[in-house]
């Protein structure tokens, strides 16, 4: 058993509850852990007994090309389509951060985060 992580994706999307977070877009960063079997891969040295990480990264970056209210809605598109897509996965874990928010203040960054286990 082994994780792949992809850490610090950044994305430039539209997801928000506002009028304005739909139209103008905000910056969003994303963590991804997934595990998996990787005995195969740690013997044969061969991408295709592995989980391509690019393959992750296009997955994701699909999912975050289409406009969403919540976080959580994204978040759950994401682990079902890498459920569907990956079914050999265990665990996934995954962390969206929104940065600058309009919350009316002056804030960093908002996060939801989930998780799936097989």
């Amino acid at each position: 058993m082994g994780s792949i992580i992809l850490e610090g994706m950044e994305f430039f999307s539209y997801h928000g509850c506002f009028r304005e977070e739909q139209v103008i877009g905000a910056k969003f960063l994303l963590d991804l852990v997934i595990e998996t079997d990787t005995s195969k891969a740690e013997i044969s040295d061969h991408l295709a007994d592995t989980i391509n990480y690019t393959s992750l990264y296009q997955l994701v970056k699909d999912e975050m090309n289409k406009k969403s209210f919540l976080l959580e809605h994204v978040a759950k598109r994401i682990v079902d389509r890498l459920r569907g897509e990956f079914p050999q996965l265990e665990y996934i874990h995954l962390k969206i951060s929104k940065i600058n928010p309009p919350v009316g203040g002056k804030m960093k960054q908002v996060q939801y985060v989930t998780f799936w286990k097989k």
